[in-house]
């Protein structure tokens, strides 16, 4: 599995930006996609994921301002950040999960919430 990220850049408090991540190769074997986000030097934290199904789970931080949505068809995920903060600024991560448990990861995207 391969996985393609774009849509980072550099945005105000209070923007809004959309991230996309493409994946290719066996592409029927993914179970869940998600989004992360690191700082260097710290660990990788969960953003948002979503199941095949489409159920979701969400990073408090990101509660009420992030939505995670997958298309299938384009085996795309998307992570909509709203109300973007200055603590929203992270290289981010678009991961997948097959169904036996092995993880794959994009190219991070930089994103930066500043004036």
């Amino acid at each position: 599995v391969q996985l393609q990220a774009s849509g980072g850049g550099l945005v105000q408090p209070g923007g809004f930006l959309r991230l996309s991540c493409a994946a290719s190769g066996s592409i029927f074997s993914i179970a869940d996609m998600g989004w992360y986000r690191q700082v260097p030097g710290k660990r990788r934290e969960l953003v948002a994921a979503i199941t095949r199904g489409g159920r979701t789970n969400y990073a408090d931080s990101a509660k009420g301002r992030f939505t995670i949505s997958r298309d299938n068809g384009k085996n795309t995920v998307y992570l909509q950040m709203n109300s973007l903060r200055s603590e929203d600024t992270f290289v981010y991560y678009c991961n997948a999960q097959d169904w036996e448990g092995e993880s794959y990861w994009g190219q991070g995207t930089q994103v930066t919430v500043s004036s």
